[in-house]
């Protein structure tokens, strides 16, 4: 399969747009607390929204000095704990003051009389994002130094001690998989539209299954290669996005979320799986497990299909959530219902995956 075949164009998801009409916001007054709580911060104000992403509705703020990126909540009703942008801000902010690659965050508002939600804002990051998990633009070995870079990103996450950096309460460290299942079951049902056979299997057999967890880390909880800037002039990590469902876990939720993409079929935009990865430049995903375990001092990843069946049913469950927002009128993104599409073909292959392991 060439990547030609499965092509998305960046373009369809990167850059900005006019903010859609359910989207819009009160610019003066965003602008009057702009200038009273960023230093340095001078109107005249444009204010875009950006094209990708199907969480937390994302503007771009220009302004004749500086650009910013402002995330705020969701609108209408959300489900329990979900869009937390307050532990994003958190979290970034910590990790920024190690150096870590993530944007810098400059305010957080709590007040929702502001512009109808909590949200923070943040320096613009510029750079690419690469939609198209085979990179169809690249060359072979630009490719192989995007994906090694990546992999060096979420290595480095997982090397902090989430108390040397002030998150020591930022999550419960323990059980990290036993919980995520019982916090997802709750979302999906939830958000449930139509009853699926494997999500029901799944939701029974996955708590008794879980393996041991051996380590604690910040888990970034949805590490992909859309999620991350990277700069302009070298295939370098720039900034890591999106922190919604950041927490303190096991940091092989992490890895093994990425590595599922290796495993799954194209879908023109995450599928590795098909392509002939050496033409490509792209490590293949023993080389990829081998360079994680050691950068992170493991011997191996146990139990893969385990992981890629708790993943899936994960991923299906966030999916129905989207499912159950577009319902209610507060899906962030127009590419939602193609995600949605997916859910019933996500569950059967979780549950394959589930029968590999022993289901």
């Amino acid at each position: 399969m060439t990547p030609a075949a499965a092509s998305v164009e960046d373009d369809a998801f990167s850059g900005t747009k006019p903010v859609e009409e359910r989207h819009r916001i009160d610019e003066a007054r965003l602008l009057d607390w702009l200038a009273a709580n960023l230093p340095g911060f001078a109107g005249p104000l444009a204010v875009t929204q950006f094209r990708g992403g199907q969480s937390n509705p994302t503007y771009r703020l220009d302004t004749p000095r500086r650009s910013y990126a402002l995330r705020r909540k969701p609108f209408g009703k959300l489900l329990p704990s979900a869009h937390a942008v307050d532990r994003e801000f958190r979290v970034i902010s910590a990790l920024h003051a190690q150096g870590y690659p993530v944007p810098e965050p400059l305010a957080l508002c709590t007040d929702e009389s502001v512009i109808g939600a909590v949200f923070f804002v943040m320096a613009m990051v510029d750079g690419r994002v690469f939609w198209n998990a085979t990179l169809p633009k690249s060359s072979p070995a630009e490719r192989g130094a995007v994906y090694r870079a990546m992999v060096q990103t979420l290595a480095g996450l997982h090397g902090f001690d989430p108390a040397s950096v002030g998150l020591a309460d930022y999550g419960k460290p323990g059980n990290y998989f036993a919980r995520q299942i019982d916090r997802w079951t709750r979302q999906y049902r939830a958000s449930e539209t139509t009853q699926l056979f494997e999500m029901d299997r799944l939701i029974e057999w996955l708590p008794r299954t879980v393996p041991a967890q051996e380590r604690v880390s910040i888990v970034h909880g949805d590490f992909r290669i859309d999620n991350l800037i990277y700069r302009a002039d070298a295939p370098k990590v720039a900034a890591v996005l999106d922190w919604e469902l950041s927490t303190l876990g096991d940091p092989l939720a992490d890895f093994t979320y990425l590595l599922m993409n290796w495993a799954m079929p194209s879908d023109r935009r995450s599928g590795l799986a098909g392509f002939d990865l050496r033409a490509l430049g792209i490590p293949d995903r023993d080389e990829v497990a081998a360079l994680y375990c050691e950068l992170t001092g493991r011997a191996a990843i146990p139990d893969l299909d385990w992981y890629f069946a708790y993943n899936l049913f994960r991923l299906t469950a966030i999916l129905q959530g989207i499912a159950g927002r577009m319902r209610d009128g507060t899906a962030a993104s127009a590419h939602a219902a193609d995600s949605v599409k997916a859910i019933p073909a996500l569950a059967r292959e979780a549950w394959k995956f589930a029968a590999k392991a022993g289901a």
